[in-house]
C-alpha cells in the first residue's frame, strides 16, 4: 500500500460528480491543489442486461502526496461547481467494519456458518429424537370443558 493512502488525512471524498466525469477530469482538477498520488472511482454495473456497461457511482477519493494539499482541496472546492454539478469535498473517513454480506444469503447458507455454529444431525437429535420425546399432553390431562371455561371467563 502507498505511504498516502495509508494516511487519510491525505485522502479527500469527492461527492456528487457527474456521468461525464473521469479519472482523467478530476486528476486535472485536483492537481492544481497539489501532487495527487492517486484517483479511485468506484464503478459499478450500469444495467443487469448489460453486464459490460459500467459507470461510476457518483464519487471518488483523490489522494495527495500531503495532507496540507488535501486540505487546500477541500478549502476549494467544497461546495463548488465541476461540470455542472456541485460538489461535496470532505477528508476521506476510513470504513467503518461491515459485516462480510454476502447478498441475499442466509448466514447459515455459508460453510464458515455451519462448520461453527452447526451440529452434526446424530448429535442435535433431529427428526428421531424429537418423535422419540414423549409429546406434551396438557390438552390431555386437562378436564374436559376446562379450556372453554378459561375462554370465556
Amino acid at each position: 500500500m502507498e505511504e498516502g493512502a495509508a494516511n487519510p488525512k491525505k485522502t479527500v471524498f469527492v461527492g456528487g460528480i457527474g456521468d461525464d466525469v473521469d479519472e482523467a477530469v478530476l486528476l486535472d482538477t485536483f492537481s492544481t491543489f497539489g501532487d495527487v498520488i492517486e484517483v479511485q472511482l468506484p464503478v459499478t454495473q450500469a444495467h443487469q442486461s448489460q453486464p459490460t456497461e459500467v459507470k461510476h457511482r457518483g464519487f471518488a477519493f483523490v489522494t495527495f502526496s500531503s495532507a496540507g494539499d488535501a486540505q487546500d482541496a477541500i478549502d476549494n472546492m467544497d461546495m463548488n461547481e465541476l461540470r455542472g454539478r456541485i460538489l461535496k469535498v470532505n477528508l476521506a473517513r476510513p470504513m467503518k467494519a461491515q459485516p462480510q454480506l454476502q447478498g441475499n444469503r442466509a448466514v447459515w447458507e455459508s460453510e464458515e456458518w455451519l462448520k461453527e455454529y452447526a451440529k452434526p444431525l446424530a448429535e442435535s437429535g433431529g427428526l428421531r429424537g424429537r418423535r422419540s420425546e414423549p409429546r406434551s399432553t396438557s390438552q390431555e390431562a386437562a378436564p374436559e370443558g376446562a379450556d372453554d371455561a378459561e375462554m370465556a371467563g
